[in-house]
């Protein structure tokens, strides 16, 4: 399965060799920021909080220009640059000592990030066929997720609060993990120029994310996910977190056993996930997406009221939510990309790219806000009602978006389009 999920061009290839090392250097770091910066740089809790969601909003703000570079200059130029300045601020945190440093590393690391996603992605679908690009969408997120969880492990055993050199450390490796996709793309002169030339080169920023929000597929692609990933991926970082701990009470190592869990889960289906969904409608899977969100969160609100009742059942529930999830994360990453890049044209591949990572960004802002107060009403029942209906009306959504799409587009066989009648013989 992995040799057929590998893209023909071995560009390609290597380009996704780079994901998965910088993958192992972001998930040295990913878990420990907050840590980081309270425990060790001594900065209070909110004052921690501010900083990280300062560097989200940076990033959200910067990622519609990064789109704008990337059709106008084409990817390499813009993914060069970005990951030397991610390198140099993610290497930076190694040196933060206040709030002030703090605000600008996280300044830094957030210009360098806003462009470095959707970037890739262009440079990936300029290497790839239609035939190919949800496989390979879907193996670059299954090695994402692979390097994070190996970067994970390492740098669980080796970091400790009382030695904070062994922090600068893993910032300093992080650091020099965005060089090696770096390395990779230099070596590769002729991947990542420009897409098309001629007018839409010339067009200004607004004109052309304008046009990419008059594609009314599109549109309503992007509604889909606004929704999905509002009532999903946003949710796991604050509303997933505290529910399992102050609603089915358990304790934080079941919370960490569940997010392993899932990473397991994402590394060993991904492949037959890709095999299965080949020839199969995109938007049936998207729609499937949300009704396997909804089951981790029913599944979740089980374990809340079971609680304190059956602190085994309890911790079986969350882990089984956070699996569940991440199943359905394995139906999502080859087809939302592959979807996006389908209805792009080459001209305004970048803006396309970059309106779909800022789903990511805009629901980010609105998932933890919202999980908060959410949580506190009816102990969590009102926030697990709200999760799961916004899942299921996600798969609606998904399902209104067939019409509107292509045989093609929607993954389908061409067969089972519009067939011209066979001439009857003379």
């Amino acid at each position: 399965m992995l040799r057929r999920s590998l893209p023909r061009r071995p560009e390609a290839r290597r380009i996704l060799l780079g994901t998965l090392l910088s993958a192992i250097g972001r998930g040295l770091t990913l878990p420990f920021l907050f840590i980081y910066l309270t425990d060790v740089r001594g900065l209070s809790d909110p004052r921690a909080g501010l900083v990280i969601g300062w560097y989200g909003a940076v990033t959200l703000a910067l990622s519609p220009l990064g789109g704008t570079l990337i059709d106008r200059f084409g990817a390499r130029r813009v993914v060069l640059p970005s990951l030397l300045i991610e390198a140099i601020g993610t290497g930076s945190l190694a040196l933060v000592d206040s709030t002030a440093s703090a605000f600008g590393v996280a300044t830094v690391i957030a210009i360098g990030s806003s462009a470095i996603w959707s970037g890739q992605n262009t440079i990936l679908a300029s290497l790839t066929a239609d035939d190919e690009r949800q496989r390979v969408y879907g193996l670059n997120f299954a090695l994402l997720n692979l390097g994070i969880g190996v970067g994970g492990l390492t740098s669980g055993a080796i970091v400790d609060v009382a030695r904070p050199v062994t922090f600068q450390a893993i910032y300093l490796l992080d650091a020099l993990s965005y060089l090696t996709p770096a390395v990779i793309l230099l070596t590769l002169p002729h991947v990542g120029h420009r897409l098309a030339a001629g007018a839409a080169g010339a067009k200004t920023g607004g004109g052309g994310y304008l046009t990419v929000l008059r594609d009314r597929p599109f549109r309503r692609l992007v509604i889909f996910g606004l929704v999905l990933t509002t009532c999903g991926y946003a949710q796991i970082e604050v509303g997933f977190t505290a529910y399992a701990v102050r609603v089915a009470e358990v304790t934080p190592r079941v919370v960490a056993w569940a997010l392993a869990g899932n990473t397991l889960m994402i590394v060993l289906a991904q492949l037959l996930v890709i095999r299965r969904m080949e020839g199969r409608s995109r938007t049936g899977g998207l729609a499937v997406v949300g009704a396997v969100f909804a089951t981790a969160w029913l599944t979740l609100g089980a374990a809340g009221l079971i609680g304190t009742g059956n602190a085994l059942v309890a911790a079986l529930g969350v882990v089984a939510c956070a699996a569940i999830f991440g199943f359905g994360e394995t139906l999502l990453s080859p087809v939302m990309p592959a979807l996006t890049n389908a209805l792009a044209t080459d001209e305004l591949r970048g803006r396309y790219n970059a309106m779909s990572s800022m789903i990511f960004g805009i629901s980010g802002v609105i998932g933890p806000v919202t999980a908060g107060p959410l949580i506190g009403a009816a102990d969590g029942k009102v926030w697990v009602a709200v999760v799961v209906g916004g899942c299921l009306a996600a798969s609606l959504i998904a399902l209104s978006l067939r019409p509107l799409l292509t045989a093609i587009q929607d993954g389908r066989p061409a067969a089972t389009a519009d067939r011209t009648p066979e001439p009857a013989p003379a």
